[in-house]
This record gives C-alpha cells, sequence and structure tokens, in this order.
C-alpha cells in the first residue's frame, strides 16, 4: 500500500487526482453498516407500521440517490458513471438491522467513497424515519467489506471490529 497521500500537490495543497492515464476497469465495492435500535422499532419496521411509509423502500431509494451524487458532497471524489447500485437488508430478529450496498462501475477510479456513502444515508434516512419513537438508535460501524478491480487490486477487510456486525 502507497504510503504517500495522493490528494495533496507539490505544495501540500489539496487537489483531486489526475486519473486520465489510469485503464477503465470493472470495479466494484461492498460496504456493510448496521443500526441499532429498541426491539420494538425493528419490528414496527418490518411489519410497516411506521407512520412515515416504508422505511426500507424510502432508505434504499435515499442510499441510491446518495450513491449517485457521492462527488457532489466529497469534495475530491470524481463524478462516477455507476453501471449499479444494490442495497440489502437483513436483520437479527431483535435490535439490529444489517445494510449492505453494493456498487458497481466501469471506470477510471474505484466506488469505495459511492458505497460508504451510500450505506451512510441508508441508514440515516433509517433513523429519520423512526426517530420519533426510538432517539436511541446507533448507526455504524459503517465499513468497506470488498472491492475489486483498479491498480491496487481486489482487497478484503479482515480488520476485527470490537462490535459485532453480523
Amino acid at each position: 500500500m502507497s504510503e504517500s497521500l495522493t490528494h495533496f500537490n507539490e505544495q501540500q495543497r489539496a487537489r483531486m487526482v489526475d486519473i486520465t492515464e489510469k485503464k477503465v476497469t470493472e470495479r466494484t465495492a461492498i460496504v456493510k453498516s448496521r443500526i441499532v435500535m429498541k426491539q420494538e422499532t425493528l419490528l414496527r419496521i418490518k411489519e410497516g407500521r411506521i407512520g412515515k411509509g416504508d422505511v426500507l423502500a424510502v432508505a434504499q431509494v435515499a442510499g441510491i440517490m446518495a450513491a449517485k451524487k457521492t462527488s457532489d458532497i466529497i469534495p475530491m471524489c470524481h463524478p462516477l458513471a455507476l453501471t449499479g447500485v444494490d442495497i440489502a437488508f437483513s436483520d437479527n430478529g431483535e435490535d439490529t438491522l444489517y445494510i449492505e450496498v453494493t456498487v458497481k462501475t466501469k471506470g477510471l477510479t474505484g466506488v469505495e467513497m459511492e458505497a460508504l456513502t451510500a450505506a451512510t444515508v441508508t441508514g440515516l434516512t433509517v433513523y429519520d424515519m423512526c426517530k420519533a419513537m426510538d432517539k436511541e438508535m446507533v448507526v455504524g460501524p459503517t465499513y468497506l467489506a470488498v472491492k475489486t478491480g483498479g491498480k491496487s487490486g481486489d482487497f478484503t477487510n479482515n480488520m476485527k471490529v470490537n462490535l459485532a456486525l453480523e
């Protein structure tokens, strides 16, 4: 792994990395996150009993929109033509909703930031829709699980997190 930070120019000022000479490759990023909540909150989400509407449908659309708009909110991200964004939900049947985001493109740079942004906004949307009944919800951790393609090659996150994620 390179130790130099690529988002700084010779004057140590911020810059958008020049990807002109990079090769177009298929690129995928898978990000995982979760939101821990009261058991009653999870039950009401699953049964469709949240007054603002279908929480998972709204959160899924919000996450997809966030992936598409990542370069508008993360200053050094390149605008990308995404070829796919998929958001899947699962739960532990008690108090945790799991979020898994897969983002794909064929391009000059990776989609890690798009997947991270999508997962975060998905969790925040669940929080927003359920906060009236459960202000104690906790979003995260959110992390890159897998990335494929590009100059640096494939990556699988083997870091152990102190919180049970799955």
